[in-house]
Order: structure tokens, then sequence, then C-alpha cells
């Protein structure tokens, strides 16, 4: 194996609390005296969202407001407002932190149905409010692909729409998402007091590289066009084909599929971007340590390691396949005693001569790509490429006494 490091756009927003005052500016001139304003908090570890979510707040207050934080995650932390406070928590979102309480419930207002019977809801602390700030991060998604994908109309439509709303769109399927999404959001931006609405793009090394504050009525536009920027400078695999992807930690909080399927080529909902690698076998060493047990993603890849299979909660991961209708990322993969095993055991089931020198990448997970690891057989390919550079020099995997991996790999 030889470290290599992958180059994308750096471009990214120097100061994320100046940024965000900046934004806000323009609304100044709204009377939030005294109202009460709800802002939305999500479950994926985004950088700089507790800077974002502290300058939200304190330029609320600023302007006289009375500002509370709002989990919007669907059915994420069991499905129960105490399991999305603690979600909140573990990514450093909480009163003391952001400046402003935690309200959670998952009590909804239903706004109106569409599809004929397919409920379209909205969190009831965040709709009885005087308004709704919605702040996401803009990206591609993992199961589904169109004009606006994970972003502030879906955080609106599944975030706000809390369980009953999520798991009645979910029932429609993700084939239909690239309909449903702007149809539902369409609902409550009509019917919600939505103020408006924040939205970050990340670039490669999971920064942000833009923040931008739209009103209501310029929220359709403006996404469209940040989805497409996100999707121009996010991190990829700059390899294609290979035998076998080595993955140190999966997680909620890395991606809402625990695995970017944006960078593995492997959805639970079947979805298959242009530009995703082929991918034979993929391993799974372990969980990252926010997602709290929540394995969902686990079943995207062929093998497992135990310490990562001791620490599935499985009715984390089955409440979120279930609502969402996509059950493959909540399977059980192959388990592997360790990570020696896992390896051998993918090389020995994957196919082509046994004397080819395989194509292996290893990765910490889908979202730090900066530093991965390339097998030698990538080498005469990669050797005159700009956009990858090789850092290190080649050498053997190696174990410990029990299998373990200590070179290479950054977890503990």
């Amino acid at each position: 194996m030889v470290e290599i490091q992958q180059r994308f756009s750096d471009a990214k927003v120097a100061d994320v609390r100046q940024a965000v005052l900046d934004e806000l500016a323009p609304f100044s001139t709204i009377d939030l005296k005294g109202k009460r304003i709800a802002v939305t908090a999500g479950s994926r570890g985004i950088h700089g969202m507790v800077e974002t979510l502290q300058a939200i707040v304190s330029q609320l207050l600023a302007w006289g407001a009375k500002p509370y934080l709002v989990p919007a995650m669907g059915s994420h932390g069991g499905a129960t407002a105490d399991g999305q406070v603690t979600v909140l928590e573990s990514l450093g979102i909480t009163e003391a932190t952001i400046g402003a309480p935690v309200r959670a419930s998952m009590d909804v207002v239903e706004l109106g149905r569409i599809r004929g019977n397919t409920p379209i809801c909205c969190d009831r602390l965040a709709f009885e409010s005087d308004g709704i700030v919605v702040c996401n991060r803009i990206k591609a998604h993992t199961g589904f692909a169109g004009d606006y994908e994970s972003g502030l109309l879906k955080m609106m439509v599944i975030g706000l729409g809390k369980h009953v709303g999520t798991a009645g769109l979910h029932r429609l399927g993700f084939g239909e998402f690239a309909k449903v999404v702007p149809e539902a959001a369409s609902v409550i931006l009509k019917k919600a007091p939505i103020l408006f609405g924040i939205g970050i793009v990340e670039n490669a090394y999971n920064q942000i590289a833009r923040i931008e504050v739209m009103s209501p009525d310029s929220i359709f536009e403006r996404e469209k066009e940040l989805l497409h920027f996100a999707k121009s400078i996010m991190g990829r695999l700059l390899v294609s084909e290979m035998d076998l992807l080595i993955v140190d930690e999966l997680g909620k909080d890395i991606s809402g599929a625990g695995m970017d399927s944006n960078v593995t080529g492997r959805s639970a909902s079947g979805l298959r971007r242009a530009n995703a690698p082929t991918i034979e076998r993929i391993i799974v060493r372990d969980l990252s340590k926010k997602t709290g047990g929540n394995s969902l993603g686990m079943g995207l890849a062929d093998f497992m390691c135990k310490r990562a299979a001791d620490k599935v909660d499985l009715s984390s991961a089955y409440t979120n396949a279930i609502t969402a209708g996509a059950l493959l990322g909540a399977k059980l993969p192959i388990i592997a005693a360790s990570d020696r095993d896992a390896i051998s055991l993918a090389i020995r089931s994957s196919t082509g001569p046994p004397s080819a020198e395989k194509r292996i990448v290893h990765i910490q997970n889908t979202k730090s790509l900066e530093t991965i690891w390339l097998s030698s057989a990538f080498l005469p390919e990669i050797l005159e490429r700009e956009d990858i550079v090789v850092i290190g020099d080649s050498r053997p995997y190696e174990f410990d006494d029990s299998g373990s991996i200590l070179w290479p790999t950054k977890r503990d």
C-alpha cells in the first residue's frame, strides 16, 4: 500500500461567523422583536454548523427575537424527542454552546396532503413559532437524484416532518423523491411561517465553501443552483475500478446512508451515479463514535469486522431503514473476526486470476478523502496525474497479534 493525497478545489469561507452575519444583514429590516423563532438543527456532522448556529442565534437575539432550536431529523435518534436531543448533543449542539434552548417534540401539525393521501407535516413546536429559520447543508443525496436532493427543501419536508411525515413520504419510494420533495416543500412554504433559509455547501475537505441566506420565494431557484455547485466540488475517489475498498468507519454523522453512495457507488435505493466507481468488495472495520450504534449502511458492505458488529444498535438501524423503505442498508454483512480475516476473505472471494495484483483502496470514511491509501497496482496509472500525489513509500499491511491493522489507519 502507498499513501497518497487526492487534490480537489479548496475554496472555503475564511470566517464562518462573519459570513453568516453578512448574509443575514439584508434581513435586518424585518421586525422580530419579541418574536419566537425556531431554528432547525439536523443530525449530520457538518463542519462549521456549531459556528453557523451560534451566529444565527446571536443575530436573532440582537434583533430582539426569542430563538430556540428544534431537532429537524425525521426518524433519527430512534424517532424519540430525547433521542434527537442526544443526537444534537453528540454534535456539540446544546443550549450552552449555541446560546438558545433546544425544544424537542415528535408532535406534528398536518399542513395538507399530496399524491392522494400522503400527509405533509411540520414539527408543532416550529409551526407554532412566529418564524422558522431552515438551516442545512446542500449536497448530493445518497438515495435519489434530482434538481433538489439534500438541502433546505428536504430539511423542511423530512426534517421538520418528523417521524410521521417522513414515514408517509418514504412510502412513496425514493424513485418519486425528485418530484415529491419540491411538491411537498411547496405546501410547507405556503402553510408554515418560513422566515428564511440558510444553505451551506462544503468542499471536498469538509470545509464550508459557501453560505447563503435565501428569502422563502428564492429558495427554489437558489438551492437548485447551489446543488449544482456542490456536486462540482464534492469529494470522491479519483480512481475508478477496484477489487476492494476498506472503510475504517461508517456512521450517520458521516452520511445519512452511513457510507456516501456518491463515493462507494452503492446505494440501498439502487441509485447509480454516472461517475461512481466500480467496487467488487467493501469492508467496514468500525462504527464512528458519534453514530451511537446506528449501523445503517452496513448492508452495503460485504464484510464487517467484529469490533463494529459488537457496537451495532439494530433498533436504530431498523427504524431508519424501515422508515425510508430501503431495507438493504440495515442488513448484516458477513462478520469477520479481525481486520486480517476480513481482508483475506474479501480477496479470496473476489473474481479474477488469483495471481493478479489486487486493486485495493483504504479510506478513513466517505467524508475524509484527502489522504487515502492505494495498493501498488494503481501506481502505473497515477504517477503522472496532478490530482493524485504520492506522499509515502510503498509498504505492506501491518497487523498486531489479534489481526487488527496497525498500518495503514488513522483510527485508534
